[in-house]
C-alpha cells in the first residue's frame, strides 16, 4: 500500500474542519486509515460516524462530506 493511500494528519484536520461544524465529538468519528474513491460517510453502530476519505481530491470532496452528514440527519451547529 502506497503512502498516498493512507490517511494523513492533514487529511484528518480537513475532515475535522467539516465535522466540527456539526458539533460531533471526535470520539464518535471513525475514519478508515485506507482511502478509497469516491469517499463516503455513514452512521454506524452506536451513532458512530464512519468516514472513508477519497483517494483523490480530498479538498474537493469536503463539501460532499458536509452534504452527506446533512443527509444523515446531522445538524450544523456553527456556520461553515
Amino acid at each position: 500500500m502506497a503512502m498516498e493511500e493512507i490517511i494523513s494528519m492533514a487529511d484528518m484536520r480537513a475532515i475535522f474542519s467539516v465535522t466540527d461544524d456539526f458539533g460531533i465529538d471526535r470520539e464518535h468519528i471513525r475514519v478508515e486509515l485506507e482511502k478509497a474513491d469516491p469517499g463516503s460517510a455513514r452512521l454506524g453502530s452506536g451513532g458512530m460516524v464512519e468516514i472513508v476519505a477519497p483517494l483523490t481530491g480530498l479538498e474537493a470532496w469536503l463539501p460532499v462530506l458536509r452534504q452527506e452528514l446533512l443527509r444523515l440527519g446531522l445538524k450544523e451547529e456553527r456556520e461553515a
